[in-house]
């Protein structure tokens, strides 16, 4: 019997079956950020075991509060940045450096065919795009992965969809996810790897593919994930033509990383996007989504554009096509986020950064402080947030505000109309 792409990685990886359904593997990396990892490092510390089985193999970022906006946040730094110094972590980006995880560790090359990967925060997810296993965990799960390299899951149980038809213009991946997370449910594939395949998916950007596993995780999945191809190949190049004689080379080594004809999964599901529209969430869950048309007119307070779900340089170019020569309506403040400072360096190479201050936005440095409330855009009670992240939880971005989850380009148009809606791109 054939197996699916995630089987594979898990028996090329399997280095322990304590029990039918728990199978121990080996990691190939460790990704550690300010806020989950600190809370690990001092239990080891107090266990008395400050160590880290290979520090070639942990990256660690300090992102979601960057600078430290108090007392607190700036211990979170310090102890990460104190462990990385003290263990001799080479990778480890601080501030000046550093960038929104999910986006900085895919650029550097972190991520790779075949690997597997976990890191103390959800959307861990987002490396499938790169034909990885990766995954969010528990703090325990965390000081196991650091101390030892390995970690403990169940056997991987997959859904495929089949992503199909052709994709209207003004249509993008993060109208795509929330369609298909509208379609699953918040609990659709819990405990599930979800399988992006299909002719629309091999014609998606790396970023693009990124965005599409980035949201799996809000249908309840473990991880998505994409098969390996000439794109990957193509985005990973700089990293890898010292061990490949051609990208055809690199190519022929990835493709053992597609799942076989004869794999077996829990569901296949086709989703045609071919009468798409762009898509928006309405209530505090990612599945309670519709057109965006369905909401026209819904007045908001913010818009924000940035997160390691729509912060990178594709993200930029398609907002600033929909602002240039545009303002921020009067009643609204737009903030922008570029995810990594290499993204802010090319989006102000590109005149990008003008076209946003032009129309009124401000410009932070690269952050995940206003996805999840913490900062650089928090909002009052009551106010409303048109925002190109993840999650719409009733508080996430400011107790008693309203996230409203769409793509940059509906995010851009929202922010010069004042209210939600589609942007000039969508002809529908």
């Amino acid at each position: 019997m054939g197996k699916t792409i995630a089987e594979k990685i898990f028996d090329s990886h399997q280095i322990d079956n304590p029990s039918e359904d728990i199978h121990v593997i080996r990691l190939d990396a460790v990704f550690c950020h300010e806020i989950t990892t600190p809370i690990a490092i001092n239990d080891l510390i107090g266990r008395g075991k400050d160590r880290v089985f290979d520090s070639s193999k942990i990256k660690a970022v300090i992102d979601h509060v960057t600078p430290a906006k108090d007392s607190k946040t700036a211990m979170q730094g310090k102890i990460l940045r104190d462990w990385a110094r003290r263990h001799d972590i080479r990778n480890f980006f601080d501030i000046g450096r550093n960038g929104v995880c999910h986006a900085i560790f895919p650029e550097k090359g972190f991520a790779r065919p075949g690997y597997t990967i976990i890191m103390g925060d959800s959307h861990t997810c987002t490396y499938g795009a790169f034909g990885a296993f990766a995954a969010g965990v528990g703090t325990t799960a965390l000081e196991v992965g650091i101390l030892k390299g390995v970690c403990a899951f169940r056997y991987p149980k997959t859904i495929q969809i089949q992503i199909t038809g052709r994709v209207p213009d003004g249509v993008f991946s993060k109208d795509i996810i929330l369609s298909i997370i509208g379609r699953l449910g918040v609990n659709g594939a819990t405990n599930k790897i979800i399988e992006f395949t299909g002719p629309v998916v091999e014609k998606m950007s790396m970023e693009a593919r990124m965005t599409l596993c980035n949201m799996a995780i809000e249908a309840g999945a473990t991880c998505g994930i994409c098969y390996p191809d000439m794109t990957t190949v193509e985005y990973l190049w700089e990293f890898i033509k010292n061990e490949y004689t051609s990208q055809e080379t690199a190519l022929k080594a990835y493709e053992i990383y597609v799942s076989d004809p004869d794999a077996q999964y829990d569901d296949l599901i086709e989703h045609d996007v071919g009468n798409l529209s762009p898509q928006i969430t309405f209530g505090y869950k990612p599945d309670h989504v519709r057109p965006v048309k369905d909401m026209e007119g819904v007045k908001i307070d913010q818009v924000y554009i940035g997160s390691c779900t729509n912060g990178r340089i594709e993200d930029l170019r398609v907002a600033a096509q929909v602002l240039k020569n545009n303002a921020v309506h009067e009643s609204v403040r737009g903030i922008v986020s570029p995810a990594t400072p290499t993204v802010y360096l090319r989006a102000l190479e590109e005149g990008l950064i003008q076209i946003f201050m032009d129309a009124g936005f401000c410009v932070t440095n690269p952050t995940c402080g206003a996805c999840l409330g913490m900062s650089n855009g928090v909002l009052a009670e009551g106010e409303v947030c048109a925002s190109t992240t993840n999650r719409n939880f009733n508080g996430r971005m400011g107790k008693g505000g309203m996230v409203h989850l769409m793509s940059p380009a509906t995010a851009a148009a929202t922010a010069i109309a004042g209210h939600i809606t589609n942007s000039k791109l969508f002809k529908g």
